[in-house]
């Protein structure tokens, strides 16, 4: 995982953001392939769920969304997690997450390094009166509490209290701040002899009426949308609503590079139909969505579908299937294929008091749709896909044997379709590569002209970053006017006529 990480900075894909000033926690900046990458991979979906088909149609939606839409998803009262922060390592965590453990069973305490592991073990003594024995940076000897879980970062059993965390971004909406009023009426005494829930009631009736929240999916826009789009479309049963877009959780746990972040693009899609026909479609989307992930792949054995148990559901859900992916660190969530039944457009037509009903003229009956919702992630995408195409061989160089880095990206994905290079600088080679790359560039393909170090060099460079297909203009090109192109994966290269070059990419692209 720490070589894709460092490719990813050293390439241009993905930089922490904000780095100069020190980098913000779960905050990602795309760079300039990173977000080619990433709008390949949306585009690619916009293509497949909306534009090959014509029962589903596109929505762009507010990000910031009326509150009450989030009263009635149950996002205001129920998008909270336990949470615990670990004594001895600071670690902030789900309670529903941490390695599990049984009451009193004896846990091993890991460290960072030894001088941490000796403050830890100070730490422990002076405030629990537990007298640890240390080896290198573990702490041995300590016993699991009541709670049947420890911290995942360290193994520590000594946590606080759990206390549930609203993960949703909280705004005000107007120009004027609601805080002014607020340091006034504190200044003036309004809250002297307040405390606990009374306190916060106080304090939130200062901000209510201008608190927004940033979404925390694209969902909740598609089911309050669902009528204006059904009437001015004249949609029929069954058909869908797609949108991609950012959504912002305020995550607890942030790991695994870019797979887990506070700000993050989805792609989702509700899919509504006559209640009766719901599983069909449920498992019509499974087997459509998971045989999208896998024509991608290089390795799509990496790719699963797994069932959730009826524990794992949302209150919502009839059923859940995940796509998972096998990460470095593991299988994973990619993308969740849910049957949310008619819950959603129910609770948004009492909270509204609107009718958001179909009306079948065929059988001449109304009733409230089932919802099958297709909802990925792009950001893990992007993981994904780089992660499967990472690729180290070794190959025979001029020097001996050299380690070859690849991405094998799929060509609709990669973020460079070819590079052009002159051989040299000089003998009008320059001149024909520019003109080929203009030539690209007025079919909508994005290439690129690298005519620094030596070509070889080059090679390497843009398998490094994907790129599928190199073109070399040389002393050839100049005397029959003929390219050497080359094929990233095989490093195979074969000669086509200059005149041809624009047509044989765009052929190669078609056919992948």
């Amino acid at each position: 995982m720490q070589k894709i990480i460092s490719l990813c900075k050293r390439r241009g894909f993905v930089f922490q953001s904000s780095e100069i000033y020190g980098g913000l926690k779960s905050a990602y900046d795309y760079g300039p392939l990173g977000v080619e990458m990433k709008r390949n991979l949306m585009n690619a979906w916009w293509r497949d769920t909306v534009h090959s088909r014509e029962d589903v149609v596109g929505l762009d939606a507010s990000i910031i969304m009326h509150p009450k839409v989030w009263q009635a998803s149950g996002h205001l009262s129920g998008f909270s997690d336990p949470l615990v922060d670990c004594k001895v390592c600071k670690e902030r965590f789900r309670a529903d997450k941490a390695p599990a453990v049984e009451p009193g069973q004896e846990v091993t305490i890991e460290l960072a390094d030894k001088g941490r592991a000796k403050a830890a073990l100070t730490y422990i003594e002076e405030q629990f009166g537990v007298t640890l024995k240390r080896s290198g940076r573990q702490l041995n000897g300590a016993k699991a509490g009541d709670r049947p879980y420890v911290c995942p970062n360290c193994g520590s059993p000594f946590m606080s209290d759990e206390r549930n965390f609203n993960l949703m971004f909280r705004s005000f909406y107007g120009p004027v701040d609601p805080m002014g009023a607020l340091a006034s009426a504190i200044e003036s005494g309004e809250f002297n002899g307040l405390s606990g829930a009374d306190l916060r009631q106080k304090l939130d009736g200062f901000t209510k009426d201008s608190t927004v929240y940033l979404r925390p999916e694209t969902a909740q826009a598609m089911f309050v949308q669902y009528a204006n789009i059904q009437q001015s479309m004249s949609l029929k049963i069954p058909f869908g609503i797609a949108q991609a877009g950012k959504s912002f959780r305020n995550e607890i746990t942030v790991e695994h590079f870019i797979f887990r972040s506070c700000e993050f693009e989805q792609m989702e899609m509700e899919f509504f139909c006559e209640p009766g026909t719901e599983d069909e479609w449920f498992e019509y989307w499974k087997e459509t969505r998971m045989g999208w992930w896998k024509k991608f792949a290089n390795n799509p054995e990496n790719f699963r579908v797994r069932t959730h148990e009826a524990s794992e559901l949302a209150h919502y859900a009839k059923g859940c299937y995940d796509v998972e992916y096998r990460f470095p660190w593991g299988w994973d969530e990619l993308e969740g294929i849910a049957n949310r039944t008619d819950y959603d457009l129910k609770k948004h037509a009492e909270h509204s008091g609107s009718k958001i009903e179909y009306f079948d003229p065929v059988e001449r009956k109304r009733y409230t749709p089932y919802v099958i919702e297709p909802a990925a992630g792009a950001t893990r995408g992007v993981l994904t896909y780089l992660c499967d195409a990472y690729h180290e061989e070794q190959v025979e160089g001029p020097k001996g044997t050299d380690t070859r880095v690849v991405l094998k990206l799929h060509p609709q994905l990669a973020p460079v379709k070819v590079a052009v290079m002159p051989l040299v600088k000089k003998n009008g080679m320059p001149e024909k590569a520019r003109a080929l790359v203009d030539a690209l560039f007025r079919r909508g393909i994005n290439a690129s002209y690298d005519a620094q170090n030596a070509i070889g060099k080059r090679y390497r460079r843009h398998d490094e970053i994907g790129t599928p297909w190199c073109l070399t203009i040389d002393g050839e090109t100049l005397e029959d006017g003929t390219i050497t192109i080359r094929d990233r994966d095989t490093m195979e290269q074969r000669r086509i006529p200059i005149d041809d070059a624009v047509t044989e990419i765009e052929t190669l692209l078609r056919s992948e």
